[in-house]
């Protein structure tokens, strides 16, 4: 079936509808594109064969927004959208957002803070007795006792503080499907227990073949211990060995079930290939439309997953470390479907994933035993065992550039340098730089201190240094004039003041000059996150420095750019402190000039103080004379 799926009961009724089997509640607009996870779930309920409706940014002031459709035959899915709301309703210093590229007209203000838990207490309070599933980004990083950078403590499990029956994370098509099939057999939530890639809770008891991990109470209160159930948490988020973790909130008992397995190649093709209509509701243009639709609307997702395991990135946590992607033939399909779009003006924007350039599992060896507990692919030098081919993901690459009517075909969701190096074959490389970069190529080293970067799971900065010699040169050959756009973090866990004036002189060094930088901004249930809150590295369980001041962490993301004229002062003051006044300056290495106009204002102050003094020696000197001169006269 064709169309936008339902938003109203008078949509279903012209569907055909009298009811509606499952209501998607989403704290964004409603965007039928796939890059919009209740995209993919509620056309996947579709598919399945369930009357769905979607109610999108719901006023949980209004007693009604809830019975939009009435009361659902199976239960509501919900999600706050596709970024944890606090996230998007705060800066990282705290600011509250006026805009939302989610909401209609980019416009803020439409999804409540913590959306997750607001939305499910307004829907049960609506329909006592209608099962409850929770899913998504907020969902999913929040199923366990968790570090709230904004209410600046540990909280409980979303799945305790919303009151829904069943928390599905990670990618949910797996366990939405059996959700699904079992409530219309009549199968009540509290007996849905071994459900992968679901959380439930339950009175305390043993729960047999798990592993426990502290209790909320302890983890709220001993920094030690939170540490350490972080590091249980992130090494049993595997499809393969994962076990089911167990954690106590009071006399209840939050467990998770081992995740979830990853879609095969083949079910991936089929979600892509459901009926999205690839654009916000209708509803919307009259309030200027949904702004996050313009970077995705020509995009094609080719992958899942990423083995990069970046220590601040939460795609660790929800999608996995294993990395799937769709068959050549699915995603130019997509692409064909693409070209006879009206809108479409000759441009794919991305062809990528988590990790544009990452197309199969690291190695052959995660396929059986999942992957490695306590190492990184790629970090912070890559495993002997990694398998680096871009060979299928080029030749999609090449056919999608020949199809009639495309332009060009950029490369935009990020690729990983340092991967990309391991390639023997430099084709996609030299391609890349040809054909599939609109000038800009992002990239993201994130910082230049071996010490600041081991804790990010991140390569040394030499890497990236040969990786940006090689993309100048194949770019001289190809007689085109393009840039890389680094991006670098500020006040990640590990990095001193003295680390970022580093940065700072490599970033002058190497003609860096960001106009937008980011500092740390600690998302629950990431590694990072537990450094930040508890100063404890949870792989090593050594302690890790923190800038935590407003004072240190606003020098830190000034010294990123030192360049501005604002930000004299606050770099002038932090090369004192880290007494590197060496590079207060006028040579070419130094990062701040003297304040000439300080000295200036000095010079001619001396000046007026000299210009001063003569002027009242002279009128002394004269008095002096006529003095004399009338007693001679005299």
């Amino acid at each position: 079936m064709s169309g936008f799926l339902p938003m109203s009961m008078e949509e279903a009724r012209e569907r055909g509808w009298d009811e509606i089997d499952a209501v998607c509640v989403t704290g964004d607009a409603y965007v039928d594109h796939p890059s919009f996870g209740i995209a993919i779930i509620s056309r996947q309920i579709e598919a399945l064969g369930y009357r769905v409706g979607i109610i999108a940014q719901p006023d949980v002031k209004d007693k009604n927004a809830f019975k939009v459709f009435g009361r659902p035959k199976l239960g509501f899915f919900i999600t706050s959208g596709n970024i944890d709301s606090m996230v998007l309703n705060y800066t990282a210093a705290k600011r509250k957002r006026s805009d939302d590229q989610y909401s209609p007209g980019g416009i803020g203000g439409k999804r409540p803070d913590r959306a997750l838990t607001v939305f499910c207490r307004a829907a049960r309070e609506t329909y006592p007795d209608v099962p409850i599933m929770i899913g998504g980004l907020e969902a999913s990083l929040r199923r366990f006792a968790h570090y709230d950078y904004w209410a600046d403590k540990v909280m409980p499990s979303v799945l305790l503080d919303s009151g829904a029956d069943l928390l599905s994370y990670g990618m949910g098509e797996h366990q939405n499907e059996e959700i699904l099939r079992r409530l219309s057999n009549g199968e009540k939530p509290e007996t849905m227990t071994d459900i992968r890639g679901t959380c439930y809770i339950c009175d305390w008891k043993e729960i047999p073949d798990s592993i426990s991990c502290a209790s909320f109470e302890k983890v709220a209160s001993d920094k030690t211990a939170y540490a350490r159930a972080t590091k249980i948490q992130l090494e049993e988020q595997d499809h393969v060995y994962g076990k089911t973790v167990v954690q106590k909130h009071g006399d209840k008992l939050l467990v998770q079930n081992p995740p979830a397995k990853p879609l095969e190649r083949e079910e991936l093709d089929k979600v892509y290939d459901m009926p999205f209509m690839r654009m916000y509701h209708p509803k919307y243009e009259s309030m200027g439309g949904v702004p996050a639709i313009k970077e995705v609307e020509f995009s094609i997702t080719h992958n899942r997953g990423c083995f990069g395991g970046c220590n601040f990135c939460s795609i660790t946590s929800h999608q996995g470390r294993y990395v799937t992607s769709r068959s050549p033939e699915s995603v130019e399909k997509e692409a064909i479907k693409l070209t006879k779009n009206p809108r479409f003006k000759g441009y794919i924007h991305d062809v990528g994933g988590p990790t544009a350039n990452f197309s199969a599992p690291a190695c052959p060896g995660q396929k059986s035993r999942g992957v490695c507990r306590g190492k990184k692919c790629l970090a912070p030098t890559p495993c002997p065992a990694l398998r680096a081919d871009h060979s299928e993901y080029l030749g999609i690459l090449r056919k999608l550039r020949e199809l009639p009517g495309v332009k060009k075909v950029f490369i935009r969701s990020g690729i990983r340098f340092d991967y990309l190096l391991c390639d023997k074959d430099e084709s996609f490389f030299k391609e890349l730089v040809e054909h599939h970069i609109s000038g800009q190529l992002k990239v993201a080293p994130e910082h230049c201190a071996p010490k600041t970067l081991d804790l990010m799971g991140k390569p040394h900065i030499e890497t990236y240094n040969k990786f940006a010699k090689r993309f100048y040169e194949l770019t001289k050959s190809v007689g085109k004039e393009q840039y890389l756009v680094p991006y670098m973090i500020s006040s990640h866990p590990g990095s001193e003041l003295k680390d970022a004036v580093r940065l700072a002189e490599y970033m002058k060094k190497n003609r860096i000059r960001p106009e937008q930088v980011q500092d740390f901004y600690p998302t629950p249930m990431t590694a990072s996150t537990c450094m930040y809150y508890t100063g404890i590295d949870p792989e090593t369980m050594k302690p890790v420095y923190v800038a935590r001041s407003p004072e240190e962490k606003a020098m830190q993301r000034a010294l990123l750019q030192y360049y501005k004229p604002e930000n004299r002062e606050i770099v002038t003051k932090a090369l004192k402190l880290t007494g590197r006044t060496d590079l207060i300056g006028t040579g070419s290495g130094c990062l701040v000039a003297p304040d000439t106009r300080r000295i200036t204002y000095s010079r001619n102050s001396q000046q007026r103080s000299l210009n001063y003094e003569k002027r009242v020696n002279a009128a002394k000197f004269t008095a002096k004379g006529q003095k004399a001169d009338g007693k001679k006269k005299k």
